[in-house]
């Protein structure tokens, strides 16, 4: 198969679930505010697999927040944080226990502004990164780690090489 088709393939797949993913958590009030629990954000550790997931994961947070009716900054800059998260995650995709974090630093360094200057959300950006980043902790960290190490034993069916890189980078190489 062409190694260009699985990429965008792949982002389609990943936008499509992270979408449907944050969908059912606004259904429970738990995909914006204060208090986030987005039960999507667990797929981003899949920069751990494939690079597909950088650009599935930055159009899924557009389309989410599109679709739950954020506000045309929280779209913007919410997708900005969803995309260095899953850029960082890419980075640190040679240590398993690393490539939770990204999301989880840059939801906390950016959401925060959000909810005070966009949505006029009490409590102070202190207050609101430590709120975004307990869930983040709970989606990105708990749940996220649980689902790499369910998609483990079949990564061979999710890692493709970068069909965008110029090095050749394999990813065969991926420390586990």
């Amino acid at each position: 198969m062409n190694k260009k088709v699985l990429f965008i393939a792949q982002a389609a797949v990943i936008a499509a679930v992270y979408t449907v993913l944050t969908v059912v958590a606004a259904g429970f009030n738990l995909a914006s505010g204060m208090i986030q629990v987005r039960f999507s954000e667990a797929m981003t550790i899949l920069p751990f697999f494939t690079p597909a997931a950088i650009p599935g994961l930055a159009i899924g947070c557009l389309l989410s927040n599109l679709i739950t009716g954020c506000m045309l900054p929280d779209v913007i800059f919410g997708s900005l944080a969803t995309l260095l998260g899953a850029v960082g995650s890419w980075y640190l995709r040679k240590n398993r226990f690393l490539v939770t974090i990204p999301p989880v630093v840059s939801n906390c360094l950016i959401i925060p502004f959000i909810l005070t200057y966009v949505y006029n959300i009490p409590g102070g950006i202190p207050l609101q990164m430590l709120t975004v980043g307990a869930g983040e902790v709970i989606s990105c960290m708990i749940l996220g780690s649980a689902l790499l190490h369910a998609l483990l034993p079949v990564r061979h069916h999710l890692t493709i090489e970068d069909p965008l890189d110029i090095k050749n980078d394999t990813y065969n190489s991926v420390s586990v």
